[in-house]
């Protein structure tokens, strides 16, 4: 019998954490040691770092593995670790999310539909997102790729008179879809 995986759980989603070596997983023989208070102790060999970090009460983290010999301070570990999650978090929170919004128009679409759908884009476009404009063809008007296209063209260029636009995907068809992505230059 197969079990699904909707009753079982299904997968977690991994979350990010921030890795910084601390202590005995440091691997660099020589470290560059900033105290608590922020007070340049030199290069010191690691063991001793660890020692005197411990005798203060702190943990060795290493702050900047990439340079030479590493930076490391006296820290918290724990709080540190919780300081850098924080700030991950808030980064995602105010993250934009940049969506793509489509307009569809028709072939045999009047002035008044196409100015309508010209505000909407310019709504769209306002907002920061993406733009899908897609026109579909049906029946006989597949023989006719070439009017769907100098559409959407003429739709892009009535957008470009009030923003200046970036092409992200060019007009292509699919079947019987011809469609194009356009976005706002920043």
């Amino acid at each position: 019998m197969r079990i699904h995986r909707r009753r079982r759980g299904g997968y977690q989603k991994k979350q990010e954490t921030v890795n910084y070596r601390s202590n005995d997983q440091i691997r660099s023989p020589e470290i560059r040691v900033v105290d608590e208070v922020g007070i340049a102790l030199g290069v010191l060999r690691t063991e001793e770092a660890i020692a005197l970090a411990q005798e203060r009460g702190f943990d060795v983290v290493e702050v900047s593995p990439k340079a030479v010999p590493p930076v490391c301070r006296f820290l918290d570990y724990g709080q540190f670790k919780y300081q850098k999650e924080k700030e991950l978090r808030a980064q995602k929170a105010h993250a934009k999310k940049v969506e793509v919004k489509g307009v569809r128009l028709s072939v045999k679409m009047g002035q008044n539909d196409f100015n309508t759908r010209l505000e909407q884009a310019y709504g769209f476009l306002e907002s920061g997102d993406k733009l899908k404009i897609e026109l579909r063809l049906r029946g006989r008007e597949k023989a006719h790729g070439d009017i769907a296209k100098e559409k959407i063209q003429e739709f892009i260029t009535s957008l470009e008179e009030k923003y200046p636009l970036v092409v992200e995907q060019p007009i292509t068809r699919s079947g019987g879809t011809v469609s194009a992505v356009v976005g706002r230059k920043t």
